[in-house]
């Protein structure tokens, strides 16, 4: 066991830049300038010597100047642009040059620079350069990670209400093949755990916009001192420790999607600013005065009585009005009987599966439980209910003191208190009730009271739990 007093700090892993430049003064210069900077550089002073660095190194950026000893500099961005890597090319040219500039941007080099160059004016340019090309990578990445996440979802169900959603669902992803613009702003309302997240994902995944980003954002999680920043971004000196500019997620969504869950905990101070979004398409980031345009497809949901928070002055009327152009209703998991079984055998089979379980299905008394049950945590609690069921039957036919219903209805359906005892003592047992049913969640805890994350941590520290 390593103690703390000999740990180390896990090391930053620094940009690599290659530098093919055959001037040695200016090419010393460079380096040096970069090295300060905080960048990996290394030199090579021709084709040859560039072309053997590579063989054994993919660098992030390639400073590439386009007259070398042993040939033409458009020769080797050839070869890199080829093998389709995530290098980057930043070409110098001196007067006289601009044709081979020309050419090199229409093999793929990010931008060229004219000799003479001044060596802060490098820095800014190289810096343009990595950052966009992280940026891209990081966009392409999360847009893979969550069409793969929609292709392990399945919209399950059978009965008229999720008919209805999946027909809905085309007919508002059809909106998006037009080119008439951004389509309609769509709010899904529903209980927590009926599958809001999944429909905003289908309508994603059916759209035009599939291979676009989705970007998920659970209003009810963001940290209350840092949610303007996280969802509008903020330039470098906005605030303490903002040491650096920084795109928010409305941004990072692009021409995607932004799924906006939970939208009814975005605080009623920044819920203008969000409005402003809406109808102006455009943002700006903190400490800025220049406005983005925002191309992004606005899905969100929420899980509150939205109207009741509108009337009691808790949520703007005019952002209700612009997010509720196309409202989405999820039914609840006690409105679906016709669905509990095959959810369940669904998940049952699921979970067998991925331990290498026997999965028999049900007896008689155990599905007549799963119909009866009232299922306020709707299709989540169906899931967690029937994985640990089939964990504790460790195969084959689950009865019905594996699934063990009873126990649950009364811990879901309501919290027994005892009328003698007082207000705090009964706030500490619903307090209590509800951070076991979500395994210490305490967004989840504090959407199922009815209260803000943050008054849900104060009780915790409060109570001492």
């Amino acid at each position: 066991m390593m103690h703390d007093s000999m740990s180390t700090e896990i090391p930053i892993l620094k940009k690599q830049i290659l530098l093919v430049e055959d001037e040695t003064v200016f090419g010393n210069a460079v380096k040096k300038h970069l090295l300060r900077k905080g960048y990996d550089i290394n030199l090579a002073s021709d084709l040859k010597s560039a072309r053997l660095y590579l063989k054994e190194n993919i660098p992030d950026l390639i400073l590439l100047d386009m007259r070398l000893p042993d040939g033409s500099g458009l020769d080797l961005l050839n070869e890199i642009k080829s093998k389709n890597t995530n290098t980057e090319v930043l070409v110098m040219s001196a007067y006289g040059e601009l044709e081979d500039a020309v050419s090199a941007m229409k093999l793929g080099a990010s931008d060229y620079l004219k000799k003479p160059i001044d060596l802060e004016e490098l820095y800014v340019n190289v810096k343009k350069v990595i950052d966009k090309n992280e940026l891209t990578q990081k966009l392409s990445y999360s847009a893979k990670r969550e069409q793969h996440a929609f292709e392990e979802v399945k919209f399950l169900g059978e009965c008229r209400q999720i008919n209805f959603i999946r027909e809905q669902v085309e007919k508002i992803s059809s909106l998006t093949q037009s080119e008439s613009g951004v389509p309609p702003t769509v709010l899904i309302l529903g209980e927590t755990g009926t599958g809001k997240d999944v429909v905003a994902r289908l309508l994603h995944a059916k759209s035009g916009l599939n291979t676009r980003p989705f970007v998920h954002v659970d209003c009810a999680s963001l940290p209350k001192d840092l949610i303007e920043s996280e969802l509008f971004g903020h330039e470098k000196g906005a605030f303490t420790n903002a040491n650096v500019a920084r795109a928010g997620l409305i941004e990072a969504a692009e021409e995607g999607v932004l799924f906006l869950d939970e939208i009814a905990e975005i605080p009623i101070d920044l819920q203008s600013k969000l409005l402003a979004v809406l109808e102006r398409r455009s943002l700006r980031r903190l400490g800025s005065t220049k406005e983005l345009p925002v191309a992004a497809w606005i899905i969100a949901a929420t899980n509150r009585d939205i109207e009741s928070l509108v009337k009691r002055g808790e949520f703007r009327s005019d952002l209700y009005y612009r997010l509720n152009v196309i409202t989405l209703t999820m039914p609840s998991l006690r409105d679906r009987d016709k669905d509990i079984l095959l959810l369940a055998n669904y998940c049952a089979s699921l979970t067998s599966k991925r331990y290498g379980l026997l999965f028999e299905g049900f007896s008689k008394e155990a599905l007549k439980q799963l119909k009866e049950y009232s299922w306020h945590g709707n299709v989540r609690e169906l899931k967690h209910l029937i994985e640990r069921a089939v964990l504790l039957s460790g195969g084959g036919v689950i009865d019905i003191n594996i699934l063990n219903i009873d126990k649950n209805e009364k811990i879901n359906n309501e919290v027994e208190i005892n009328h003698d005892i007082t207000l705090g003592e009964a706030e500490l047992q619903l307090i209590k009730s509800a951070l076991e049913r979500t395994n210490r969640n305490v967004s989840k805890a504090a959407r199922e009271l009815g209260i803000t994350r943050m008054a849900l941590r104060y009780r915790i520290k409060k109570y001492n739990l």
